[in-house]
Parts: C-alpha cells; structure tokens; sequence
C-alpha cells in the first residue's frame, strides 16, 4: 500500500531534511539516467545542495557540450521571440498613436460641425470660424465654377438646338442676332 500525499512545504527539520533531499537526489538522478537510455534523450541534470556542494549527471559524460547546447537553442529562442516582443510592441504604440488621430479627428469634425463648442477658448473658436470662411469660400469657388459649366453646356446645347430648327423650319428665336447674319457672306 502506497503512502499519501506529502505536502510541499519546507522541511523544518534539519536532518530530515537532509535525508530527503538525499534520497531524493538520487531518485532525480536514477530518472535523468532512465530517461537518458529509454528515450535515447540527451540528459543533463544539476543539483546545488543547501551548502552549495554539486551533483550532476550528463547523459554523454560530457556536460559542458550540453550546457553548450542549451545555450545555442536558448539564444536562437530569444532572438526568434525578442522580434515579435518588438513587434508586438511597435503595433501597440502604432495602434495606439492611431487610436489618439482618430480621436483628435473626431472631436475635430464634431466642432466643425457646430457640436461641443463649450470647451473651446476664444482662440480656439476664431481659428474654427476661420477654418469655416475658407472653407466656404472653396465651397462658393467650386459651385460658381460648376453654376459657369452647365452654363456654357446649356448655351451650346441651345445653339445646336437653334441650328437643328433653322435646317427643317422655322427659326425659334426670330430676334436673335444670329437671324440677323447673313447665312453666305458675300
């Protein structure tokens, strides 16, 4: 019959606590050992007792070409991980600077709209109502410009119509100046 849980909690006792850490040394090193020649595993195990004295086991008789080894792979690791930590720290700042434009733009929009104008300054709303003059006369600009267009479209559609009539009938426009043109000169 097997024995119970033991609780995990530091052995206040000194010497059972020595005989522990013995017995149970040596069980991890009959493991490490197992798992070595079961598994075909490369197996390196260090122990430093309360005094600091050292127990090890290398699977190969040769620990240092293991801690070599575990050395290579920890820093392929970290230079495989430190990029995405950079990475994943440049995105957060980037989405965060993104986050505080599109707030900004927001806001913005929202006064140029004529909304939340309690909290601006005097300065504040004379820059926004200029904003809204040039603005306007951009706006005034493009209309007038695009009013000038239709205008000149409809005049030559006009005279086109005009012409249209005067080929198969009766000039429409009996008191225009062109009527009064001589349609062969000379």
């Amino acid at each position: 019959m097997g024995r119970g849980r033991v609780q995990l909690k530091r052995i206040e006792n000194k010497i059972n606590r020595q005989v522990t850490f013995s017995k149970r040394r040596s069980g991890l090193l009959k493991k490490a050992r197992e798992i070595s020649i079961l598994c075909d595993a490369e197996v390196g195990l260090i122990i430093f007792s309360t005094k600091g004295k050292l127990f090890d086991y290398a699977s190969d008789s040769c620990m240092e070409r293991i801690l070599e080894r575990y050395e290579r792979y920890s820093d392929a690791q970290r230079q495989l991980i430190a990029p995405d930590l950079q990475s994943q720290g440049s995105w957060n700042l980037e989405i965060a600077k993104l986050k505080a434009r599109l707030e900004v733009l927001q806001r913005n929009q929202r006064h140029f709209m004529g909304e939340e104008l309690d909290s601006l300054s005097l300065k504040e709303l004379q820059t926004l109502e200029h904003q809204h003059d040039t603005a306007l006369k951009h706006i005034r600009s493009r209309k007038d410009k695009a009013l000038q267009e239709q205008n000149n479209l409809l005049a030559k559609k006009g005279v086109d119509e005009w012409r249209g009539h005067r080929l198969i009938g009766p000039n429409p426009f009996p008191n225009s100046p062109a009527q009064s043109k001589p349609d062969n000169p000379g």
